[in-house]
């Protein structure tokens, strides 16, 4: 399992209610976390999923991301 760190705009705890299903049938409930205290909002998963269907699934809900 390998660990992905992007950069977003999900923001506050209604942002990542949003994107929380989206999330969760990508990479799994509990392989993911938002960090919306630092400035980058900086999302962490722990997957074997490729970066580029995450990227998809968080960009479908309408949120911008990009790999760091």
């Amino acid at each position: 399992m390998e660990t992905l760190k992007f950069k977003t705009n999900i923001n506050c705890g209604g942002c990542i209610a949003k994107v929380t299903p989206a999330l969760n049938e990508t990479v799994g409930e509990g392989n993911w976390l938002v960090d919306t205290s630092v400035p980058e909002k900086i999302l962490t998963v722990k997957a074997e999923t490729i970066s580029n269907s995450i990227i998809k699934r968080v960009e479908s809900v309408g949120f911008r991301i990009e790999k760091v």
